[in-house]
């Protein structure tokens, strides 16, 4: 997965409680290494068929010369290990914590997409002396007031012995399917998918026992009400929303953003992309994060005061 990162950029491996997660961070030319003094990004990707680091790919270099960058593979994914389980959000929450205790010092800044940023909320409301700020993309638990949003297959189709490992192969280690899936699902615009990003999700779909975080998300397993939590979070959050984001729509994000106007300081809609505005829309987003940091961080630095 090395490859589809900028070059001068570098992997690290945490052990945690369930396996090894692989992060990517500068090593070498051409960056400047950040001191230990500068304030930590942590960027969380998505989950489904091919997730990994590679999706902030296009928007993390754009930090690495006033922060300290972290870019981990979640575990299940990319190149991070893959134990054969039954996926649970708690073990995205346990994993992440004790990611978070080993590389840094200091509270960081989450920056996080889709699932991942509602799990990365709940791990800001579970361990509020890691987490400084939050910049979410899309943040959703798929089941948002009680709303079922993300499953795309019968349980008992995905529940099959056998059936669900084929239903894996051939939605998301083949070319086509997943140019299929990025430009149908994922992207507002089908020619903003590069052969770079699909040979990116395949390396990852491809990697030995991928399926089974990929199929533990498909299935449902890891789905939850994020409005639930959304009161009892206290950090700053600022909220970005693809306009053309399926399955959870701008509408639903702005009902979230609504529980909780004291702490979620701005919800944005972006015109032309879908559920990876990131990948999609790489400068728009880059200028956002970068106009909303110094409040994040100084909002998050005085919370902690």
């Amino acid at each position: 997965m090395l490859q589809f990162h900028p070059p001068g950029i570098g992997q690290q491996v945490v052990e945690t409680s369930l396996g090894a997660m692989v992060y990517y961070t500068p090593v070498g030319q051409p960056w400047t290494i950040s001191s230990s003094n500068a304030p930590s990004l942590l960027f969380l990707h998505s989950f489904g068929g091919g997730a990994s680091g590679y999706e902030w790919s296009k928007v993390y270099p754009a930090f690495l010369d006033s922060h300290r960058v972290l870019v981990p593979d979640l575990l299940g994914w990319g190149q991070s290990d893959h134990p054969v389980r039954d996926y649970q959000v708690a073990d995205y929450l346990t994993t992440l914590t004790e990611f978070m205790q080993k590389t840094c010092t200091a509270p960081v800044t989450i920056v996080a997409s889709s699932l991942t940023g509602a799990i990365a909320i709940r791990l800001a409301i579970q361990q509020p002396t890691l987490v400084k700020a939050l910049f979410l993309v899309s943040p959703s638990g798929f089941a948002d007031f009680g709303q079922d949003a993300g499953r795309r297959l019968p349980l008992q189709v995905i529940n099959t012995p056998l059936l669900d490992q084929l239903i894996y192969t051939l939605g998301a280690t083949t070319d086509v399917s997943v140019r299929s899936f990025l430009e149908r699902f994922l992207f507002a615009q089908p020619d903003r998918v590069s052969q770079e990003m699909v040979e990116a999700y395949l390396e990852s779909a491809r990697q030995p026992n991928a399926q089974y975080a990929a199929l533990a998300f498909l299935r449902g397993d890891l789905y939850f009400d994020l409005a639930r939590y959304m009161l009892q979070l206290n950090v700053p959050t600022v909220i970005l929303w693809g306009e053309e984001a399926q399955f959870t729509n701008a509408a639903l994000g702005k009902r979230l953003a609504s529980l909780n106007p004291s702490t979620v300081k701005a919800f944005l809609q972006l015109a032309e992309a879908g559920v990876l505005a990131h990948l999609e829309q790489s400068a728009i987003v880059i200028g956002l994060l970068r106009s909303f940091l110094p409040e994040l961080e100084g909002a998050g630095m005085k919370a902690e005061g």
